[in-house]
């Protein structure tokens, strides 16, 4: 009997390495998988962006989107994708269009997260418009910036409310550093967010599906060091925590593939910044982690190609809000739990693991020697390439690998413990 065939997309922009990883594991593979008695070739291949019928079908089950969150073309084709033609995307991109940080943080506060203390404030300058002036003449209310820093608190962080990847973010200890900020600031408009200080431990939690990586994550270091070498130091509970945290944002707004930065304070754990929805995926800045972003990308993609996943045609924020409706005394915690286990069914937890258990038994085998390759080694160093001087190339390549070498060891080591 001959093999069923699924189709996977890569939609891509500046993405270099893990795409080369990605595709060169799926080779290894053989480019097939067998599960539920059936065996499965799987072919990938690169979107590319061209002129396009909205009638006219396309061949993808599954495409990775890394474009649909700037990329205008490829976003209406993605969109038109899941209607006409029932392809699983990677991550929902009207979710991805729409919830943006003020979204998402008023979505995290009213399931009782303890997001910070967080303020808009209207931009300093604004686009030119027919309407602006009768608008803001009629409506705008004078406000004391100073009054609003004092009823916040100091230390508070200025951000754009859109997000962009650190883009715009100010610290701010006193009013004068808060007037300069905003002065600065132009037509983008801009949260005010109370800082959480001090805290003890910095977690960026990535996740992929089901899988989570909770790292421990330095932002002031240079970007090659931001996160750091090794497993997050956590105990059980706070990792349980972190996880819980990071698969209800992803699970609540459709996304498969997001990070969330959360802040621990005493026994708290505060998210600060989780609408993260297509986050660093380089060799260059993830190196020890980047095995595991590309093994996860690899097995979740898989899973939804040969279970033929389905798009949920909304987001249904009910069940959530049950959840946070509950008891007043219940403790967070319990709800938080409750949460992460009603985030876990709507991500096909069991039946993943089933999958990878049955299907994918080799991967972790076949990727070592593949991350141990002449190849991988050559991946590196092209990316590497791609952003640093000549002169430092040698020298950052080397770092990258060996980095990635003391992941795949750890890994085997952790497999046989």
């Amino acid at each position: 009997m001959s093999a069923s065939v699924r189709h996977i997309g890569l939609s891509l922009g500046a993405d270099l390495c893990w795409p080369l990883c990605f595709e060169a594991i799926i080779r290894e593979l053989g480019g097939r998988v067998r599960f539920g008695g059936e065996d499965i070739d799987i072919e990938v291949e690169r979107v590319t962006i061209e002129p396009y019928a909205l009638k006219a079908n396309h061949r993808y089950d599954v495409v990775l989107d890394r474009l649909t969150h700037w990329f205008g073309t490829s976003r209406e084709w993605i969109k038109k994708a899941i209607l006409m033609d029932g392809t699983y995307v990677l991550n929902n991109p009207w979710s991805l269009q729409s919830m943006e940080k003020q979204t998402t943080y008023a979505a995290m506060t009213r399931l009782g997260m303890p997001v910070p203390e967080t303020w808009m404030v209207p931009p300093k300058e604004h686009e030119p418009s027919e309407d602006l002036a009768p608008t803001l003449s009629r409506y705008a209310k004078m406000f004391d910036l100073g009054v609003v820093g004092k009823q916040l608190g100091y230390p508070m962080y200025m951000k754009p409310y859109s997000g962009g990847g650190w883009k715009g973010v100010t610290r701010i200890e006193d009013e004068g550093q808060l007037r300069a900020a905003y002065e600065a600031s132009g037509t983008t408009l801009m949260h005010l967010q109370k800082a959480v200080d001090p805290f003890t431990k910095f977690i960026r939690c990535v996740g992929i599906g089901p899988q989570l990586n909770p790292v421990t994550y330095a932002p002031s270091a240079p970007l090659h060091d931001r996160y750091t070498v090794g497993q997050a130091d956590l105990t059980p509970e706070e990792r349980s925590s972190v996880e819980d945290v990071t698969i209800t944002i992803n699970a609540f707004f459709g996304w498969d593939f997001n990070s969330c930065e959360s802040l621990l304070s005493g026994e708290t754990w505060h998210p600060i910044d989780f609408a993260n929805a297509c986050p660093d995926s380089q060799v260059t800045s993830l190196h020890y982690h980047f095995p595991w972003l590309v093994l996860s990308k690899v097995r979740w993609a898989l899973f939804c190609a040969a279970t033929r996943r389905r798009m949920p045609p909304n987001l249904d924020w009910q069940p959530y809000f049950d959840i946070a409706d509950r008891d007043p005394e219940e403790p967070l915690r319990s709800k938080l739990a409750a949460y992460g286990d009603l985030s876990r069914q709507r991500l096909d937890a069991t039946a993943f693991d089933d999958f990878c258990g049955e299907a994918l038994g080799d991967l972790e085998a076949i990727a070592a020697r593949y991350f141990e390759s002449d190849e991988a080694l050559q991946t590196v160093r092209q990316k590497v390439m791609s952003l640093f001087p000549e002169h430092e190339v040698d020298e950052f390549t080397d770092l990258f690998w060996q980095r990635i070498q003391s992941a795949i060891s750890d890994r085997a080591a952790a497999a046989t413990s």
